[in-house]
């Protein structure tokens, strides 16, 4: 289960196998003209992509635009729908099915691929051994202070998931499969709701598979969440996430902060931190993001390990699709 970062790969050698892109889409409407241009962007050789959008049972105008933007657009766009599911798994599926390339590339519809994504993605496929290969996540720009805190935290970045220390992962916002792979390891769980991206490469490497590679140049952004609601909500899913991946892998349980020790922490930010901070700001040496570090994370925390408790793996979400024949 080897991860090893493949960011000096000599894209010189010019490998350029055929590949499938799968964007499961939900309500994205207001998404889509940005990442359309952004998939217009791409170096990789426009003839030998397949762009597979897959809307998930949106209620906005989704499947129209993606019916316009196949006729339109000078690169090959294909409109799925996947309406009996309501999953990006299931969607994803979806994708893959009707996939033609020999390489399965994943991202999101909220997601900004830079220009040499996809040809940085590929090239570590040129080694056999090679089954997964993860890309980088990485932030726009943001004044929203809760913004700033999670890129202070690099919330979004594969690093996270690539040490995550049951086994290695990468996000599928940015992840690459080689199909060959997917036809032994099976395909997403479609009826899980969150956690199938560590699910299905945790799948892979602990068959032995092959390996899991890390291209930090293949980069694709993302926007952080911007509000209370918003942040909760994202954290929540992280808990219910660890609860699922407990019941499928094993992976152990985060633990909850004691009272005693949440409002220590609190007590201390208050009388200790505030005060301290509040020079450095008045020195520009720190700023208020640094200030409400302590109540933001107390917050996250919480509210992730409030999500693990509640979570429980539906019974279908144990479910493997196959990759039809």
């Amino acid at each position: 289960m080897n991860v090893s970062d493949s960011a000096q790969t000599n894209t010189s050698t010019k490998f350029f196998p055929r590949i499938s892109v799968v964007i499961p889409i939900y309500n994205g409407e207001s998404d889509l003209s940005e990442l359309i241009s952004c998939l217009l962007a791409q170096t990789y050789p426009k003839k030998l992509v397949e762009y597979l959008l897959v809307d998930n049972n949106s209620s906005d105008r989704t499947f129209s635009f993606l019916e316009t933007a196949a006729e339109h657009c000078p690169i090959e766009i294909h409109p799925l729908s996947e309406n009996q599911i309501q999953s990006s798994y299931a969607a994803r599926n979806k994708g893959i099915q009707a996939a033609g390339g020999e390489f399965i590339v994943f991202t999101d519809a909220d997601c900004r691929p830079q220009p040499r994504w996809l040809e940085l993605l590929i090239q570590p496929f040129m080694r056999s051994e090679v089954a997964i290969v993860a890309g980088e996540i990485t932030a726009f720009p943001e004044k929203n202070l809760l913004a700033k805190f999670a890129d202070r935290q690099e919330t979004l970045s594969q690093k996270h998931t690539l040490t995550h220390p049951f086994c290695a992962y990468g996000q599928t916002a940015n992840l690459a499969i080689r199909r060959t792979i997917l036809e032994k390891s099976g395909l997403f769980r479609p009826y899980l709701t969150t956690g199938g991206d560590a699910d299905i490469c945790w799948r892979i490497l602990k068959q032995n598979l092959g390996t899991l590679e890390f291209v930090s140049d293949a980069i694709v952004r993302h926007r952080h969440r911007t509000s209370i609601r918003e942040l909760a909500s994202q954290w929540r899913r992280y808990g219910r996430s660890n609860r699922y991946l407990h019941e499928l892998h094993g992976v152990d349980l985060m633990r909850e902060i004691p009272n005693k020790e949440y409002y220590y922490r609190l007590t201390r930010w208050l009388l200790k931190e505030i005060p301290q901070q509040s020079i450095k700001i008045l020195t520009t040496k720190s700023s208020v993001v640094d200030l409400l570090n302590t109540p933001i994370g107390l917050f996250t925390a919480r509210i992730r390990y409030s999500g693990q408790k509640e979570a429980k793996l539906p019974e279908n979400a144990k479910i493997i699709q196959c990759l039809d024949s």
